[in-house]
């Protein structure tokens, strides 16, 4: 029998959210005072979890590495988040929502997590609404929404390109009111290093101050990771450079199983890698696929020409490009899902049709949503319909307005106006469906200890649909966990104040500072940038868009080797007792590190391709994800038994009440 258990209420899929608020223990008012929780993150998720505890009465500490909690990583999510509301009469439901996001993620994710997020997300637009978040309005001023990859309908609710960031800022104003009446307790450039536990329950973190270099202790009745996602293990990605698995490896070592790490998410709308200089990727938003048209040349030779610069993509005739989305997918074009985007992206470029100097490029083009813009709004307008000049200048306008943003650092990264000529892009690392295991009330196997946004693994499943981590952030922060922890906290109203005089903080505290003597105290000739890249490398050959058996045992060997040469041959400069962002990124590498081989082996463990782990031995004919339901129709949960042991795999079932099995379909 697994040791894990999911939790989930019984009773119809519809109703387990409601009857299991309705029958939680609760905490009065007043007992909430005596209560302490801690908060690692502040991203969406973290912000607005602090910033709902602290409303309703708990004493919340909260900690970010950034220097404010305004520069999380989730002011860089653009394009928009999704809500089951049906403003556009659609056909949209809180079912739809539920079905395509089960669909979406290849049918590996829990169903009642999934249900519960799309019968909340319809709040999460009230909430952001009455924050002042500036969501896009139609003309009548109702809230605009514009359609994301793997789904029929137009359920986003978007602010131009800047959606993630609208969205941090209303969490980070009710954050900063719970700040100033004292209810959160903020620590800015810290960074958790540790978790504590006592009995069997997370009682507390071990922390560096990153400015002075301390080390603190901080005791709560219970803890909340909220710190994102472990998608630059990978070197080069989509996420902020100081984005890092590290609070979530640290609660792996001590018993918080790690879930599904192999499911990461290749985003296809990228602007391409230019060099070896790279130490980050820029993203372009998936709301572009809902007017850009993705399309290669249809003859090598025309491909060939565009590579040298001799043959610049405007010149392409229509009878000699190859809009391969659309011919592969006509059901839903340029907006199937993330994974399947990506594939078709990189089985173009394979086979020699890349658009830009390295081959690894596709086009993306406006040029059509122009026009159709343009004659609507001639149309309106009165506009002569012949009037080609004046249709492209308003349909430009039009895009602007939609895109203005998101064009304009195209244009500044890349030096190109996507007015004129179609973008490139490319896949790149973007998001991780894989991380913490939690139950349904979002604890994970370790009691007390929580982790919430895309620090856990419940929603996604193998891969992620286009505007469902701001939801998922959101939900998890407003909308579920105050009551989930509660039902928890209901039963620690008498323990009192944790203290950090014992011998589990003691212990704790000396295994940080051990640690970070042996990187400082090393003296060897490599910086941990130098370790980071190897990883990332092995990671995109080995463990990226594609899989193989061979590959992954050799990227688990490497990654062992890659261990021991990082502890002998480690340099980094300075001392612990400083302001020292070199040990701030040794410390993380090496996280990294173990984390690439635990993801080596879940994706050999894993002998199908579902979503984001797509395994070379394991697709149908035309290509596509082949799906072993019968053998892994679970979520795979890995238990730490040390650094030089394997670790020991559990198996959560994953039962389908709702939604039947079936191959994933986009055409």
């Amino acid at each position: 029998m697994s040791v894990l258990n999911s939790n989930v209420p019984t009773g119809k899929m519809s109703e387990k959210w409601e009857n299991y608020k309705e029958h939680i223990d609760l905490v009065n008012p007043a007992n909430k005072r005596g209560i302490d929780i801690i908060v690692v993150g502040t991203g969406l998720a973290g912000a607005s979890a602090s910033a709902t505890l602290g409303e309703l009465g708990y004493n919340v500490k909260t900690f970010c590495f950034q220097d404010s909690p305004r520069r999380a990583h989730s002011i860089a999510a653009q394009g928009g988040i999704n809500a089951a509301k049906n403003y556009q009469g659609d056909g949209d439901s809180t079912y739809r929502l539920f079905y395509d996001t089960v669909k979406g993620g290849d049918y590996r994710s829990r169903e009642a997590n999934v249900h519960r997020l799309a019968e909340v997300s319809t709040n999460i637009i009230d909430q952001c609404v009455a924050q002042g978040v500036p969501f896009a309005r139609e003309y009548g001023g109702l809230l605009s929404n514009r359609s994301f990859g793997g789904v029929l309908v137009s359920r986003t609710f978007y602010a131009a390109g800047q959606t993630g960031q609208q969205l941090l800022l209303g969490a980070y104003s009710a954050l900063s009111r719970q700040i100033a009446i004292g209810k959160v307790q903020m620590h800015n450039r810290h960074e958790m290093l540790d978790i504590v536990i006592v009995d069997g329950k997370a009682r507390g973190i071990i922390a560096r101050n990153l400015i002075t270099g301390a080390i603190e202790r901080h005791s709560a009745h219970a803890v909340v990771l909220a710190t994102g996602g472990y998608g630059n293990v990978f070197f080069l990605s989509t996420n902020a450079m100081g984005s890092n698995v590290t609070a979530s490896w640290k609660a792996y070592k001590r018993g918080a199983f790690f879930a599904n790490p192999c499911y990461t998410q290749i985003h296809p709308t990228c602007i391409p890698r230019s060099g070896d200089h790279q130490s980050k990727l820029t993203l372009m938003s998936e709301s572009l696929r809902n007017d850009g048209r993705i399309w290669v040349p249809l003859h090598k030779e025309d491909a060939e020409k565009a590579r040298n610069g001799s043959l610049i993509a405007k010149d392409i005739p229509e009878d000699r490009r190859d809009y391969f989305l659309e011919r592969r997918y006509p059901a839903f074009g340029n907006l199937v899902p993330r994974d399947v985007a990506s594939r078709a992206a990189k089985e173009r470029c394979d086979a020699g049709f890349g658009v830009n100097k390295t081959g690894e490029a596709v086009f993306l083009d406006f040029a059509a949503a122009v026009v159709r813009y343009g004659t609507t709004q001639a149309r309106v307008q009165g506009v002569d319909l012949n009037d080609n000049a004046e249709i492209e200048k308003m349909g430009k306008e039009v895009v602007k307005e939609k895109y203005g943003n998101l064009f304009e650092m195209y244009e500044k990264i890349v030096d190109q106006n996507p007015y004129e000529t179609p973008m490139m892009i490319y896949p790149a690392v973007h998001y991780t469906m894989g991380g913490t295991w939690v139950d349904y009330n979002l604890m994970t196997t370790v009691k007390g200890l929580y982790a919430i946004g895309e620090a856990n693994f419940s929603d996604h499943g193998a891969n992620r649909l286009g505007a469902s981590a701001l939801m998922q952030g959101l939900a998890d922060g407003y909308f579920v966990l105050p009551y989930t922890i509660g039902d928890y906290l209901s039963h620690e109203i008498r323990t009192g104040k944790i203290s950090t005089d014992t011998k589990e903080f003691d212990e704790a505290e000396r295994s940080v500072r051990d640690t970070i003597a042996k990187i400082v105290n090393n003296k060897g000739t490599k910086p941990a940038d130098y370790f980071h890249k190897k990883v990332g490398k092995i990671m995109w050959d080995k463990c990226g868009m594609s899989r193989n058996e061979k590959d992954l045992k050799e990227a688990i060997s490497e990654f062992q080797a890659i261990r021991k040469e990082f502890w002998s041959d480690i340099l980094v400069p300075g001392s612990e007792n400083d302001l020292n962002q070199e040990l701030e990124k040794a410390g993380r590498v090496v996280d990294f590190i173990e984390l690439g081989e635990l993801f080596a082996r879940d994706a050999l463990n894993r002998n199908e391709s579902c979503g984001g782990h797509f395994r070379e031995e394991y697709q149908t004919e035309d290509g596509e994800a082949l799906r072993d339901d019968v053998n892994f129709a679970y979520a795979a949960a890995w238990e730490f038994r040390g650094v030089d042991a394997d670790p020991v795999l559990h198996k959560e079932e994953l039962k389908f009440e709702e939604v039947a099995l079936k191959t994933r379909s986009y055409k």
